[in-house]
C-alpha cells in the first residue's frame, strides 16, 4: 500500500492546469468568514434575519463552486485543475495549496450542494439560530477544504474545523440521547484525528527535505516499513469517519440523535470524506488485489452473521420503528 497519492494527484504543479480568479479559496473562507460576521448580523431575536443571511451565504458558496467547475475545469483533464498556492513559510515548508481533480471536483461541487439544503431544512431552527447557522457555514468551508487542500497540515487543519461543528450540533439541537452520542462521536474522531497529525509530521520530516505539499510528498522514497505504518495509521483515522467496521459504532448513535440538517451533512458529506481521503492516499494500482477481495468478503460476512447485522439495524431504528411505520 505505497503512500503514492497516484489517484488524485496524478501529476505534479507543472503538469496541472491553473486559473486567474482563486474559485477554490474563495469557496473556502467565503462561508468561513460569513459565519464569524453573523454575531453582528442585526436581528429581532426570531432568527429570521439570520436564516436568510446563512441561505445567501450557501447558495453563493455554490455558485462559487459552480463557477470554479464551468470556468476553470475540464472534466477529460485527469491531472490537477484550478490549481492555487501561496507560500506561508517556505522554510517550514508550509504552503496554502488548493485544487481539484476528478475525485475531489464532484465532492466539492456537492459539499456546497448539499450545505445549501440543509440551510433550507433547519428553516423551523428557532434555538440559538445564530450559533446554529454559524456552525453550519464554518463546516461548509471546512469541507470543501477537506476536499481541495493539496498539503497535509491545511489537510488536517480543515479535517478537524469540522469536528467541533458536529459535536455541537449534536449536543445542542439533538434527540433525548444527544450528550452520549456527542460525546462518543467526538472521543471517536477527535481521538483518530491524532495519526493523521503524527503521519503528516512524520511524511514531511522525512528525507532531508521538509515540506508538506502532496506533491514533495510524493516524491520522497519512502521505505517500505514506514508506508505501512503510515498506511495503517492512515486507515485508522479515515475508517473511522467513514466509517468501516469495527470503527463504525459512533455512527448509529450520532444517526439516531441528529436532526435532519445533522442527517444531510453527516451522511451526505461527512462520511464521505474517509472515503476520498482513503483513496487519496492509496495507489489502487497495487492494491487492486486486495480491493477485490473486500468487495468478496462483505457479502460473505453479511451470510454468515446475519444476526450482527440485524443487530446493528435494530439499533440505528432505536425508537423511531413506529415513527417510520406511518
Amino acid at each position: 500500500m505505497p503512500l503514492d497519492f497516484a489517484v488524485t494527484l496524478a501529476a505534479t504543479t507543472a503538469q496541472a492546469s491553473s486559473t486567474a480568479f482563486p474559485w477554490l479559496s474563495a469557496s473556502i473562507l467565503f462561508p468561513i468568514a460569513a459565519a464569524l460576521c453573523i454575531p453582528f448580523v442585526p436581528d429581532k431575536g426570531d432568527g429570521k434575519q439570520v436564516r436568510w443571511f446563512a441561505l445567501g451565504v450557501a447558495l453563493i458558496t455554490f455558485l462559487l463552486t459552480v463557477g470554479g467547475y464551468l470556468n476553470g475545469y475540464d472534466p477529460s483533464n485527469p491531472n490537477l485543475q484550478l490549481v492555487e498556492k501561496v507560500s506561508w513559510l517556505p522554510d517550514l515548508g508550509l504552503a496554502w495549496s488548493v485544487g481539484a481533480d476528478g475525485l475531489s471536483m464532484p465532492l466539492i461541487l456537492l459539499t456546497s450542494f448539499i450545505t445549501a439544503l440543509a440551510v433550507l431544512a433547519a428553516w423551523p431552527v428557532s434555538f440559538k439560530p445564530r450559533l446554529f447557522y454559524f456552525l453550519l457555514l464554518a463546516m461548509d468551508g471546512g469541507q470543501i477544504a477537506v476536499f481541495a487542500v493539496q498539503d497535509m497540515l491545511l489537510f488536517f487543519l480543515a479535517w478537524e474545523l469540522e469536528l467541533l461543528p458536529v459535536y455541537l450540533l449534536l449536543a445542542i439541537w439533538g434527540g433525548k440521547k444527544r450528550q452520549y452520542a456527542a460525546t462518543k462521536f467526538i472521543l471517536y474522531t477527535a481521538g483518530s484525528s491524532l495519526f493523521i497529525l503524527i503521519v503528516g509530521l512524520a511524511m514531511a520530516f522525512y528525507g532531508g527535505t521538509t515540506s508538506f505539499e502532496y506533491t514533495d510528498l510524493m516524491a520522497k522514497d519512502f521505505s517500505t516499513k514506514f508506508q505501512l505504518l503510515a498506511y495503517a495509521g492512515l486507515l485508522i483515522a479515515f475508517g473511522v469517519k467513514l466509517p468501516i467496521v469495527p470503527l463504525h459504532t459512533w455512527l448509529p448513535d450520532a444517526h439516531g440523535e441528529a436532526t435532519a440538517p445533522g442527517h444531510m451533512l453527516l451522511a451526505g458529506i461527512l462520511l464521505k470524506m474517509g472515503g476520498d481521503a482513503l483513496l487519496r492516499f492509496a495507489d489502487l494500482q497495487s492494491d487492486s488485489a486486495l480491493l477485490q477481495h473486500a468487495r468478496a468478503t462483505a457479502p460473505r460476512l453479511l451470510a454468515e452473521h446475519p444476526q450482527a447485522a440485524q443487530a446493528q439495524v435494530d439499533r440505528w431504528l432505536a425508537s423511531r420503528v413506529e415513527y417510520l411505520k406511518a
